[in-house]
Order: C-alpha cells, then sequence, then structure tokens
C-alpha cells in the first residue's frame, strides 16, 4: 500500500509541476527535476522519506486489501 502511495504522491507532484510551469512560470521544472532525483536516489538507497513517514501514521506495506 505505501509503494502505491509513494508513486501516486509523486505522480501529483510531477503532473501539478508541469501544468504550473506551462501556466505560471517556467522555474516550476526545478521542482519536477527534484521529484525525478528523489525518485532516483530512492530507487539505489532503498530509503524513501515519504514511505518512513507513512510507516509512522500506520500504513501497512501489504497490499492484501486488493480483491
Amino acid at each position: 500500500m505505501r509503494n502505491r502511495i509513494v508513486r501516486g504522491v509523486a505522480g501529483t507532484f510531477i503532473l501539478i509541476s508541469l501544468i504550473l510551469a506551462i501556466y505560471v512560470n517556467i522555474n516550476w521544472l526545478w521542482f519536477t527535476a527534484f521529484v525525478g532525483a528523489n525518485l532516483l536516489q530512492s530507487s539505489l538507497t532503498k530509503w524513501c522519506l515519504l514511505e518512513d513517514i507513512l510507516k509512522k501514521f500506520g500504513v501497512s506495506d501489504s497490499d492484501k486489501s486488493c480483491c
């Protein structure tokens, strides 16, 4: 469940920052780059701050609630 939330939040941040870059200011692409770099760092180190935060809030790691 945590992995799905992390991917959903990352995807949402990227889409919002792209929309902001188009309609507000091109510098919002720096936020897109930050999210991408954070995803890359997470894949290399197997550590993600959002996963740690979700764990502290009691969000389970299993996906057994589906089907």
